[in-house]
């Protein structure tokens, strides 16, 4: 195999990817040229402040540029009905009163998407150029041996998938401890504000943490009660009612307080240790990686972009 083009991080700004870059900027993984965030525009703030502080504490002075990138405000486009929107994975109350999610594309949409068009960009070779055989760039992202399942090649020829923290031997809970080491142990979870995959623990520590976004994101699951605003307008609604919380009730009115058995049981022991293993209480995920969804089967982007 040819030698890779260029050594990219994909890099959601959460625990692992975090970790990926403070190695590679220590020596640690040498090489990296580029890391790149994909911003679905609807990142918590605490999110955008963590990636600000990395780039200007980690990344620059290892002089390893940090590309931002977006392909639209996820929640601004689930509410224009001009917008044809990739849809989230909605929890539904079906007319009959059964239960189910509408379908999650929102991945694939707004993280895997922009990466492709900026790794196509920096290979010279916008789409629909074509993409020379054995070009390629090696892609690193970060997935902890506690989720090794979720490795997987990628879908074109011209990324190829590594996964260092694995080929280390590093859990989520080893690159906890790292980043505690170098001041950065508040480092937190990325995910869009509104996730239906938030569990309970998510939930609360918006609500009670940062106001003014719990108050976004209620009013967003009062506006997407019968599915995105296009379907809407052009007259198929939902024939049930969408809900951001699993409970399928109204998010000021959904059960948040409820403590679950597994998260718990997360609380007992090593409060760090519980940071790193325990908040993945049922529908609680540890974040939106672009390239493996915490939450669900790993997804791949619906858009064609090998041409």
């Amino acid at each position: 195999m040819n030698a890779p083009t260029l050594k990219v991080l994909s890099l959601g700004a959460g625990v692992q990817s975090t970790c990926l870059l403070l190695m590679a900027a220590e020596g640690h993984l040498p090489g990296l040229d580029v890391a790149i965030f994909a911003d679905t525009g609807w990142e918590p703030r605490a999110v955008y402040d963590h990636l600000d502080r990395i780039e200007r504490e980690i990344a620059a002075p290892a002089g390893i540029p940090v590309l931002r990138v977006s392909s639209g405000n996820i929640r601004s486009d689930a509410l224009d009905p001009s917008k044809h929107f990739a849809s989230m994975p909605l929890h539904i109350l079906n007319s009959t009163g059964s239960e189910g999610m509408s379908r999650r594309q929102c991945t694939g949409q707004y993280k895997t998407r922009p990466i492709k068009e900026k790794v196509r960009e920096l290979l010279g070779c916008p789409h629909p150029q074509r993409i020379p055989a054995g070009v390629h760039v090696e892609q690193w992202i970060g997935i902890s041996v506690d989720e090794f399942t979720r490795a997987k090649d990628a879908d074109v020829s011209y990324m190829k998938n590594r996964f260092p923290l694995i080929e280390h031997g590093f859990s989520r809970s080893d690159c906890l401890r790292l980043l505690r080491s170098r001041g950065f142990g508040q480092t937190p979870k990325s995910a869009c504000l509104g996730c239906p995959y938030h569990g309970n623990a998510q939930w609360r520590s918006l609500r009670d943490s940062s106001p003014q976004e719990w108050h976004d994101v209620v009013e967003f699951d009062a506006a997407i009660r019968s599915g995105n605003a296009r379907a809407t307008a052009e007259g198929t609604p939902l024939l049930g009612q969408a809900y951001l919380h699993c409970s399928r009730r109204p998010l000021d009115q959904a059960p948040t307080d409820r403590v679950t058995a597994h998260e718990w049981s997360g609380r007992q022991g090593d409060i760090f240790d519980a940071l790193a293993d325990a908040e993945l209480e049922n529908g609680d995920p540890d974040g939106c990686s672009p390239w493996s969804c915490r939450s669900g089967a790993p997804v791949q982007a619906d858009v064609d972009l090998t041409a």
